[in-house]
């Protein structure tokens, strides 16, 4: 019984590693794609709005992942996918407006839909565990 134990906890640690690294990487393409995109007024409020947003996602899962609770956790899980959702939506409105290179924004789009699964997956088997 204590091996699986050690297992399952060996595997939520390398999960919440991954996760961590991948929201942060995630973060760093938002940075690096803002800062190629042509200044403008509508430009400047949108990627302003997205760059609070997308990097909020890392740093919230960070929070969530050393939280103090399960209840806790299950919290900040949620303000995780609360930001993925907004993130979303501003890379939705670069690309329909066309004010963002539409192949960089669609993979920026698909990593964030993907982050969404995986979050509200995460959160989902947290409430069932309560």
């Amino acid at each position: 019984m204590r091996h699986r134990r050690e297992s399952w906890v060996c595997s939520f640690c390398a999960m919440r590693n991954d996760l961590e690294v991948r929201t942060k990487r995630f973060a760093l393409e938002v940075i690096a794609f803002v800062a190629s995109l042509k200044r403008s007024k509508a430009a400047d409020v949108i990627t302003h709005q997205l760059l609070k947003s997308a990097t909020s996602i890392g740093a919230n899962y960070r929070e969530a992942a050393r939280a103090q609770s399960r209840d806790d956790f299950i919290y900040k899980l949620a303000i995780c996918e609360k930001e993925a959702g907004e993130t979303e939506y501003w890379l939705e409105l670069l690309a329909e407006s066309r004010l963002g290179d539409a192949t960089h924004c669609e993979t920026l789009l698909r990593e964030c839909r993907e982050l969404i699964a995986i979050l509200v997956t995460s959160s989902r088997t947290a409430k069932a565990r309560r």
